[in-house]
């Protein structure tokens, strides 16, 4: 018998709790980059008008909860991900107001809603920080990380980690941009701030959080240098540090008092060892797996060994994606620009034991944009990696190269409603490029088509939501040969098994009494099939 198979059977016979019905495993989520979804106002940005008036087509795809990117207040240098007000709706997505009634629609439809909360640090236009730079005995002072000299931490940006303050000639730590001073959560109060924060917005019906870099928090000061390895440095000590559990657990009890909330944590690592130790009802829900969403390139052995690691080694459910703003889009990083590709790495997304989250467009197989010209790129990070190739003496073709290998703009460019221009995204000027293929690759067009990608999209949504073996159901194998990745998940006496053919041609014999949900036996290289066999 295959090892895996062995293992699996193993795992699984200890997992004998009855499962809880709960929500979030129930629902698949939608990724809206804020910026890019849809603007209502002709500014070019996004806006929560704008979503509003696409919970419908939401609706009709299928979606159940919805991740937002950052909203509040913001001078976006990271696109909002440096917060300058934790209270206030950043006017280019409209007022409070507009929220509210974003979220009681999406509500009045079924819909849950998410936000990204970032609590590892602020804008440097946020007003406790303007405070703190005031001197070095000002009540805020303490909540950020100030020291005479540094370290040797980098900048996950590129660069050092310390900016000189003149005005009180010490320097102040920011593991991202400049921008971006860490706050110090070693201090009760900074504590107390974000506790704060989170009832304001669960008092407002909020459905949970998507905690961003939350492993990164920086709870036992600033440690001894990092190592140095083969050239790099090693974010040994400035992540992961021995308190972030204990300030989790704090997050978690806040937002546990509220009832039928959820947490998603976004922790920096792509090991499953790593991700797994941040995973509990006491800490969070769920965290991101890097570990099989970011893989950098198709491998189907890769896919299925990532897949099964999380199910012998996660006590709850795992995430399933395979995008984000944060990455090059699926279409482009591992379908190689194939649909069916795209499609099949859907299907296991979507039938997989785990919670699926979407990125938008990826219905509809949006493809990656590629800056031209430095002036093109508007991720932070793509400029700060140019501007040090520059430094370095990089000739500017060898800048903007390395730019875009670390350019996060190539996933964020504006839904691609419509053929009319700028993709029916808005009537102005967009923030960042549309992609050139808009006018053949659009809502608009997919809807009129039976067979497009969007059609095979809701017809896998609809299937998972009226299944509850797909939602709440167990392995009874997860096998791999010939490049095909075949699971069984059963639930209350019914089975479906799902086989994904990333090989060559292959035909299925079906058991006695099955039924095909979807799919053929005639499974073609990247395809699939579903059928159940027990009522």
């Amino acid at each position: 018998m295959n090892r895996f198979l062995v293992s699996l059977m193993i795992f699984s016979a200890l997992h004998t709790v009855a499962q809880e019905n709960t929500w979030w495993k129930e629902t698949v989520f939608y990724q809206i980059y804020m910026p890019s979804y849809a603007d209502s106002q002709g500014d070019g940005y996004g806006d929560f008008n704008g979503i509003t008036g696409k919970l419908d087509y939401l609706k009709e795809l299928g979606i159940t909860g919805i991740w937002l990117t950052p909203f509040l207040r913001s001078p976006k240098v990271d696109n909002g991900y440096d917060v300058a007000d934790y209270y206030a709706v950043d006017p280019t997505y409209g007022t409070l107001d507009d929220f509210k009634n974003f979220l009681h629609e999406a509500h009045k439809r079924d819909i849950k809603v998410i936000m990204d909360m970032v609590v590892n640090h602020t804008s440097t236009e946020c007003e406790w920080f303007k405070e703190a730079q005031k001197s070095k005995d000002n009540p805020y002072r303490d909540y950020y990380i100030w020291q005479d000299k540094p370290n040797n931490w980098e900048s996950f940006f590129g660069g050092t980690a310390w900016q000189l303050d003149e005005t009180t000639n010490q320097y102040y730590y920011h593991k991202f941009d400049v921008t971006m001073a860490d706050l110090n959560w070693s201090n009760p109060k900074v504590v107390a701030e974000v506790e704060k924060v989170l009832r304001f917005w669960l008092s407002l019906g909020v459905d949970g959080f998507r905690f961003d870099v939350i492993n990164f928090l920086t709870t036992n000061g600033i440690l001894q240098d990092n190592p140095i390895k083969n050239g790099s440095q090693e974010h040994l000590y400035d992540i992961n540090q021995p308190g972030v559990k204990a300030a989790l657990k704090q997050l978690k009890a806040v937002v546990n008092s509220y009832p039928n909330r959820f947490t998603v944590g976004e922790i920096g690592s792509d090991k499953v060892e790593v991700l797994k130790q941040y995973q509990s009802p006491e800490m969070m829900d769920v965290v991101f797996n890097f570990n099989f969403g970011s893989i950098a390139e198709f491998s189907a052995q890769k896919i299925f060994s990532e897949l099964h690691s999380m199910e012998q080694q996660m006590e709850s459910y795992p995430t399933l994606f395979f995008g984000s703003h944060d990455m090059p889009r699926m279409m482009n990083r591992l379908a190689n620009g194939n649909p069916d590709k795209a499609m099949a790495l859907a299907a296991l997304m979507l039938t997989a034991r785990g919670v699926p989250f979407v990125y938008y467009g990826e219905e509809i197989g949006m493809h990656n944009i590629l800056a031209n010209s430095y002036d093109e790129i508007v991720d932070i990070q793509g400029k700060t990696h140019y501007k040090l190739a520059i430094a370095e003496e990089k000739t500017e073709n060898e800048a903007l190269t390395i730019a875009n290998s670390h350019n996060r703009d190539k996933s964020r460019s504006p839904m691609q409603w419509n053929g009319s221009a700028s993709a029916g995204f808005t009537t102005g000027r967009p923030w960042i490029s549309v992609n050139k293929g808009y006018s053949s690759n659009n809502v608009a067009l997919q809807e009129q088509d039976k067979n497009s990608m969007l059609a095979r999209y809701k017809a896998l949504i609809a299937l998972r939501n009226s299944q509850p073996v797909l939602q709440y159901g167990s392995y009874k194998n997860l096998d791999f040969k010939d490049d095909r990745i075949t699971f069984t998940r059963s639930y209350n006496g019914r089975d479906i098994t799902v086989i994904i053919n990333f090989g060559n041609d292959y035909k299925v014999t079906l058991p006695a009494k099955s039924k095909i949900l979807s799919g053929s036996i005639n499974l073609k290289p990247n395809s699939f099939i579903l059928y159940t066999t027990g009522e």
